[in-house]
């Protein structure tokens, strides 16, 4: 399968990123920050908290243009752009299929999506309101809508933080599911080492703010060889190259 936006990379150079705090001082939060994410890969920004890898997704979503520096995004699948916040954003009137569908550019609004929704578990929830899920059922129904679109480039901000340790381990493995039958550019933001760990072909490390790209770690290994074992395997040689990183 050919990965959407084939041969344009996201690519990313912020030279310098600066806010007031509460206080009126001013503060750095982004320097020289420079990486890219290939075609079709699933990268993980992983630093610590506080470093700016939200301020960073932020930017490249348009929703803040204070900033020195650029960014050159995929392209195909309709230039779409789709996003997973770490709150699933639901408007609580709609039923969770409604939700989906409204997220859909007019020409597709008619698009099957029987097997999206079978396969992150939403089959039998397709007519409920928000207020009717659970916060891991909610987050399902925002990944499905983030998937619906087709979109060149998914961006997650912390889709799983919060849950607890099964649900968020369930949802992973969904996530990876449906990423796997359409593979396209994804940048995931997370603290959680061992998270990105499993998801990502690829792992920009930051450093503490004002952040900038420290090192990468590459994930060679198929997810389905990564077991418990080798996970901590790559946990170790991890550590051994950024000791102290997150």
């Amino acid at each position: 399968m050919q990965p959407v936006g084939a041969g344009v990379p996201l690519r990313v150079d912020i030279a310098e990123k600066t806010f007031k705090s509460a206080e009126g001082v001013s503060v750095t939060a982004l320097k020289e920050l420079s990486f890219e994410v290939r075609q079709g890969e699933f990268a993980c920004l992983l630093g610590p908290s506080g470093c700016g890898k939200s301020t960073t997704l932020r930017i490249l979503l348009g929703l803040d243009r204070d900033f020195q520096g650029s960014f050159q995004m995929p392209v195909g699948g309709g230039n779409r752009t789709a996003v997973v916040f770490q709150e699933p954003t639901l408007l609580p009137w709609r039923t969770v299929e409604q939700n989906v569908r409204l997220a859909l550019p007019k020409d597709m609004r008619g698009v099957d999506l029987d097997r999206l929704f079978k396969t992150l578990g939403l089959s039998d929830m397709r007519t409920l309101f928000p207020s009717e899920l659970s916060l891991g059922l909610a987050r399902r129904a925002a990944l499905a809508r983030a998937f619906a679109t087709e979109p060149a480039v998914l961006f997650l901000d912390e889709p799983f933080v919060s849950l607890d340790e099964q649900t968020a381990e369930r949802l992973r493995h969904l996530l990876l599911s449906v990423w796997s039958a359409r593979p396209t550019t994804a940048l995931m933001v997370t603290h959680n080492l061992r998270e990105a760990m499993m998801l990502s072909d690829r792992i920009i490390v930051l450093s503490p703010r004002p952040a900038h790209v420290i090192g990468y770690f590459d994930v060679r290994l198929p997810r389905h060889y990564r077991n418990p074992q080798v996970m901590s395997d790559l946990l170790r040689s991890f550590h051994q190259k950024f000791p102290g990183a997150v």
